[in-house]
């Protein structure tokens, strides 16, 4: 899954992405609510996690500008309110959990489990390369003799060429969709991963094809 942290409070942001990374999450971190108003006209997160009390924009008017242009992701939002209005206008603008300061990452990444499969709840075209498929809601490459045992980080790989349908894409591009915007994270972990990854697909005729300078894509039987 791509999750998108809005939070201020930049050590709080960090404990959460570290820890849903660890867990094989993309997660970009914004930090300030007209920025994350701005990014998620146009990203491809899965959830939504939104702080209450943001600079130049609440999490209020950022949720509230998301309903009104129709996005219905899960968001999951933050704040060290705790009185039942607040809980209720947070609720009432949309949000579809809320959690309040101080809170354990256990409590938080249950309350995520939750949203996570609402997200891939509704139905979804299948996605496939050559004799594979991309089960979405699952997170598992599957082959006619069943699911197969690839890394997260490399299910994440897949995904991403798969979806891309023979174009390029760059280092930069694949370390997002593995760790999130920004992530400070070098590019040659996307070379060590891609030659893993490489191997495990050759038995499909499925081959990854490198342009130096400019990156990878997914070809099956050669095409």
């Amino acid at each position: 899954m791509r999750i998108v942290i809005v939070e201020d409070n930049k050590s709080v942001a960090n404990g959460i992405a570290y820890v849903l990374r660890d867990e094989g999450h993309a997660v970009d971190l914004i930090f300030d609510g007209a920025a994350a108003d701005e990014f998620l006209r146009d990203d491809g997160a899965d959830v939504i996690i939104l702080d209450f009390n943001l600079p130049h924009l609440s999490g209020i008017e950022v949720l509230k500008g998301l309903r009104a242009r129709g996005d219905q992701r899960p968001v999951l939002m933050l704040t060290a309110r705790t009185t039942l209005e607040d809980k209720l206008s947070g609720l009432n603008s949309g949000a579809d959990d809320y959690l309040a300061k101080p809170f354990e990452m256990a409590e938080l990444t249950a309350r995520l489990q939750v949203l996570m499969r609402r997200a891939v709840a509704k139905p979804v075209p299948t996605h496939s390369v050559g004799p594979l498929t991309f089960d979405l809601a699952a997170r598992q490459v599957v082959s006619t003799d069943g699911p197969l045992e690839l890394p997260r980080r490399e299910v994440a790989i897949f995904e991403a060429l798969m979806m891309a349908q023979t174009r390029t894409l760059s280092k930069q591009a694949l370390l997002d969709k593995i760790y999130g915007t920004g992530a400070e994270v070098d590019e040659q972990v996307v070379e060590v991963y891609v030659s893993r990854l490489r191997k495990r697909l050759k038995p499909f005729a499925i081959e990854i094809k490198v342009q130096r300078g400019l990156g990878y894509s997914m070809h099956y039987g050669g095409a």
